[in-house]
């Protein structure tokens, strides 16, 4: 019992003791720092943003075809007595060359028959011209003798009246005078024949002649001359063989151009026509025809035409923009542009420059004139927004509506465009990405420069072209 109240009395105070000890510990800490936490400053790469010069680009593909293609065929039935040595798959010919002839032997017997028929004709004519002459002498002989008559008779029936002679003698010079008046009359009734008879012979001889010029112009079919300067495609002849009219000879492919008629979806053909005034404005309807020829005057987009996989820049054609399709593709949604190239067999340079063939498969690259506008690379845009680094150096973003998207570039509106000209665009990843975090701005000039080259459609930002 004693040892009890002895721990109960000393308890209390070893539990004061300790009690006590704490607080002067605790009292005599020096006191603890507090330091304030903030975000990290994030460094990122920013570019400025400019309006820029830039070229509506768009790719279309397309077979090329010869722009003249001549399938010749016989005018003339006849033997092949003649084929030029070049007149053979893939040979080339001048224009004006003689390329082969049909045996002219049967046409040039039924020209000169055309002409003696011509010449007996036109002698006819001749000889009645001659007679109708001599007929018309014949009628002024024949009038004097009437008169002379008419004469003769007016002074016998005087000495009749006077009853100086008999009857039968005034008989006789009246039946005279009948005779010489019907002769007159067969004359001029004959020489009024001359003219309808002449009026056939004419008739005759314009027939012989346009019958002489059918047989000249059947004899020159005989022989086919180039028309212009060609590669040879198909030759479906031989010598000696016959061929009817209408038969199928040769094909022929010019060599001054081709053409290409390259498949371009609809959606990439709009940002070709932006800035042609109202027509962009008013919506162009690219199922309507005439629509579409009527913006063409104004588009003057450049082409460049490469054969697809060959990306040198030695394989690199000039085309231009002649016509548009009449219509869409339904199935494809694709309008054809018709491409043409001059001069697709010059410069060429063994294994590296071939010519332009036909049905060659080749890309079809179109920009349109350059105009004004606000670009970013595609890396810049996050669904939708761009990220800013402000003028205090803080991360602001953005929501902005872009006008299209041409490869890794965003074109943007040159008003509304939710971004104003001279802030900083960030172009690097930003993790965490949190409004009003602190940013160290370092400008890419380089990039800059890449962007503006590759807004004029030159080779930058590390994409092929």
């Amino acid at each position: 019992m004693k040892k009890f109240f002895q721990s109960f009395i000393f308890l209390p105070l070893i539990i004061a003791a300790a009690v006590a000890f704490v607080v002067i510990q605790v009292k005599s800490k020096a006191p603890v720092e507090h330091i304030e936490k903030t975000y990290p400053v994030k460094a990122v790469e920013v570019i400025t943003l400019k309006k820029l010069p830039f070229r509506a680009r768009a790719m279309a593909f397309g077979n090329i075809e010869p722009r003249r293609m001549l399938k010749a065929k016989a005018e003339v039935a006849g033997k092949i007595s003649y084929i030029h040595p070049d007149l053979k798959k893939g040979g080339s010919i001048k224009k004006g060359t003689v390329v082969l002839r049909i045996e002219p032997t049967t046409f040039k017997l039924s020209l000169r028959q055309n002409k003696a028929g011509l010449a007996g004709s036109r002698s006819s004519l001749a000889q009645l011209e001659t007679e109708e002459k001599n007929t018309q002498r014949a009628l002024t002989l024949a009038q004097k003798n009437l008169n002379v008559g008419i004469k003769e008779f007016n002074r016998i029936k005087t000495i009749w009246d006077k009853r100086l002679i008999a009857r039968s003698t005034l008989d006789k010079e009246e039946q005279k005078v009948l005779s010489l008046r019907q002769q007159v009359q067969d004359i001029k009734g004959k020489l009024a024949s001359y003219k309808s008879r002449k009026a056939s012979t004419r008739a005759q001889i314009n027939q012989s002649r346009s019958q002489v010029n059918q047989s000249k112009d059947t004899l020159g079919k005989t022989a086919v001359k180039m028309p212009f300067d060609a590669r040879i495609g198909v030759v479906s002849i031989e010598k000696g063989e016959f061929t009817a009219a209408g038969g199928v000879l040769f094909e022929a492919l010019g060599l001054q151009a081709i053409e290409i008629t390259a498949q371009l979806p609809s959606r990439q053909f709009r940002p070709l026509i932006m800035g042609l005034g109202g027509a962009n404005k008013a919506g162009l309807n690219l199922r309507n025809p005439q629509a579409l020829q009527a913006v063409l005057s104004k588009m003057h987009l450049e082409a460049r035409v490469r054969l697809v996989g060959d990306l040198s820049d030695s394989s690199l054609w000039k085309g231009q923009l002649v016509r548009l399709s009449e219509s869409i593709d339904p199935v494809r949604d694709t309008i054809g542009l018709i491409i043409e190239v001059d001069q697709p067999y010059e410069g060429i340079i063994p294994g590296e420059r071939p010519p332009l063939l036909k049905g060659m498969y080749t890309s079809v690259e179109l920009f349109a004139p350059a105009q004004t506008r606000f670009i970013l690379p595609r890396k810049a845009l996050h669904q939708g927004r761009v990220y800013i680094a402000t003028s205090e150096n803080k991360l602001a973003i953005r929501a902005v509506k872009p006008l299209f998207l041409q490869g890794n570039l965003v074109v943007l509106s040159n008003k509304n465009a939710g971004i104003k000209e001279g802030e900083k665009i960030i172009i690097s990843d930003v993790i965490p990405v949190i409004e009003g975090m602190p940013l160290k701005p370092i400008a890419n000039k380089e990039y800059q420069k890449a962007l503006a080259l590759k807004a004029l459609g030159k080779k930058a930002l590390g994409e092929k072209e």
